[in-house]
């Protein structure tokens, strides 16, 4: 069997991500490997760990990121805050809130299920509802932007009604963190996860947490073990932070696994890149971009799957499949012809809209203009 280097093709990526990185992040990931007991590697956790804390905008110590993608990210949570038996209200709206809803369940927690149809966004109400009939209840998990649907929650609200019940509240910003304002300490979030290859517009593989201190307090009053030894969280806070030894002695770095270290070199510029613009510059611009993507759709006769603009992730539009056309052949077209990828629908979606879209990097002007030029063409035939 003959054997050659692999070189993929030029896409413009505009699914539910990944997305595009910018030509300093892709240069990163060719930096001299170091180990992950190096000190210049613990250096690199530290900055990564100060980065993340000004991108969550928190002041929480356990701040770092898991080695694996997303839906580690939204295991770790899981799996630290949740024991058999648990009582768990779970919003559920869309596809990856069903996902964290399965999670609980096969961590032994009890779940109860704020039901929502997909394309709308939590209702604050149903929340207080469900809070009031479960008083005994310990967590409220949500998703602040639901990738499989386009629509935005009010993570504050949901919150505040939380932490007024003394419930703790499990986020997935996998989709909001770097697009739209996340703010951990003001709205009193406790555990909330992301994914590098979103916003961030780093490559997949990596899932930014933080832990308030109220979440690190229930994590150590577990009654059992975390089940999952990958992904107990104050065991990666030992490497992360390093675990104090005897009193006036500088902490330790306790090994818990190989971290990798490229996509780290990854993911820190990547957000020197976001702390470089400024996060509300990059909120404005992510704004801006769904604003002209949306003129364009609408002059086009096309509509949007979430009614509510308020409602809308700007980065991520959820697109109506107009009828009599073929989903799958439009993407198709698109990505033979232009290179263009974009997502299809999940779960009851599947063949009803087309994801779209605009996040970190990707999030430009000449993106927005050769998307709309080439979907013109394409519907055209």
């Amino acid at each position: 069997m003959r054997t050659a280097s692999f070189y993929p093709p030029f896409r413009v990526l505009m699914g539910p991500g990944p997305t595009e990185v910018h030509p300093r992040v892709l240069a990163a990931l060719a930096r001299p490997l170091v180990s992950h007991f190096d000190p210049t590697g613990f250096r690199l956790l530290d900055e990564i760990r100060a980065l993340l804390q000004y991108v969550f905008q928190t002041r929480n110590e356990v701040t770092f990121v898991v080695s694996g993608p997303g839906t580690a990210g939204m295991e770790a949570c899981v799996a630290n805050l949740v024991e058999p038996g648990d009582k768990v209200v779970v919003c559920q709206n869309g596809f990856f809130s069903g996902r964290i809803r399965e999670m609980v369940e096969r961590h032994g927690g009890v779940a109860v299920v704020v039901e929502e149809e997909w394309g709308r966004a939590v209702d604050p109400e149903k929340l207080e509802d469900a809070l009031r009939r479960h008083p005994d209840a310990k967590v409220v998990a949500f998703v602040h932007a639901e990738t499989s649907t386009g629509v935005l929650s009010d993570a504050a609200t949901l919150a505040e009604i939380a932490r007024r019940h003394g419930c703790l509240t499990l986020v997935d910003t996998v989709t909001s963190l770097g697009g739209v304002p996340v703010k951990v300490d003001e709205w009193g979030l406790d555990v909330v996860y992301s994914g590098s290859q979103k916003c961030l517009s780093a490559p997949p593989g990596l899932s930014p947490v933080t832990f308030s201190e109220r979440a690190l307090d229930a994590v150590r009053r577990r009654k059992m073990p975390v089940v999952s030894f990958f992904l107990d969280i104050q065991a990666l806070a030992d490497y992360w932070l390093g675990k104090p030894p005897a009193a006036g002695a500088n902490a330790a770095r306790v090994y818990h696994h190989t971290v990798p270290i490229p996509l780290l070199y990854a993911i820190h510029e990547a957000l020197t890149l976001l702390r470089e613009e400024g996060l509300e510059n990059a909120w404005a611009r992510h704004r801006a971009n769904h604003s002209r993507l949306r003129d364009g759709l609408e002059a086009m006769g096309l509509t949007y799957w979430v009614r509510s603009e308020a409602d809308r992730i700007p980065h991520l539009n959820t697109i109506r499949v107009p009828d009599g056309v073929d989903d799958a052949w439009v993407r198709r077209r698109l990505l033979e012809d232009f290179g263009i990828e974009i997502g299809a629908g999940l779960g009851p979606l599947a063949g009803r809209i087309w994801r779209v879209g605009l996040m970190g990097y990707g999030s430009h002007p000449r993106n927005v203009a050769y998307f709309l030029s080439a979907l013109r063409e394409v519907l055209a035939r």
